[in-house]
């Protein structure tokens, strides 16, 4: 697949297939993932993988509570933010399968190098026919210690993307995209 067609038709998955993807498969987003530009060179990722559609379930309703207990309203969020309060919502989409890019300490950056593993993690998905979709509001929960503790996280590795992968139920319909905002442009002839 060109480079530039999965970066303009790459879109977040929010209904899953139920079929499972399988641990090779995951194996190879990951190497995808690694080969992403860090600074220095220094590669400051580890993932963790976790699978079952029960799991991620449990896991929803876990960080639904405690997002929603800690979610001050009048920072003024997203109005989307009330909906996560239903039982009905997973906020992990049904997807069966859910990649957690951590970061280890690093001296440059490496919450930033992680989002750039996180980038080549999902087109490589998309390449391969799979859909995936962050999800940033369960960020902070994966953070908390005992969360970090049940998982079996080593120490100092901070849990910076969750993504879920899986196989699209359906085709993903293309969101608009605004042009690029140019703060300045400084061109020297």
């Amino acid at each position: 697949m060109e480079v530039l067609k999965a970066i303009h038709e790459r879109r977040a998955t929010r209904v899953f297939s139920d079929a499972d993807v399988r641990p090779a498969v995951v194996q190879d987003l990951l190497r995808a993932a690694a080969q992403a530009p860090s600074a220095l060179n220094l590669q400051p990722w580890s993932f963790a993988v976790l699978h079952g559609r029960k799991r991620l379930r449990e896991y929803s309703e876990r960080a639904k509570v405690h997002l929603l207990h800690v979610t001050d309203p009048a920072f003024g969020l997203d109005p989307r933010i009330d909906q996560y309060a239903s039982s009905t919502v997973n906020i992990f989409h049904d997807a069966g399968t859910l990649i957690l890019i951590c970061a280890k300490p690093a001296r440059f950056a490496p919450v930033e190098d992680c989002f750039l593993a996180g980038q080549n993690l999902m087109l490589a998905a998309h390449g391969m026919g799979l859909g995936t979709c962050p999800v940033g509001f369960a960020r902070p929960w994966f953070n908390l210690p005992e969360i970090k503790a049940e998982l079996g996280l080593p120490p100092g590795c901070t849990p910076v993307l969750p993504i879920v992968v899986g196989y699209p139920a359906g085709p993903v319909p293309p969101v608009p995209r605004k042009d690029p905002e140019i703060a300045c442009w400084h061109w020297d002839e």
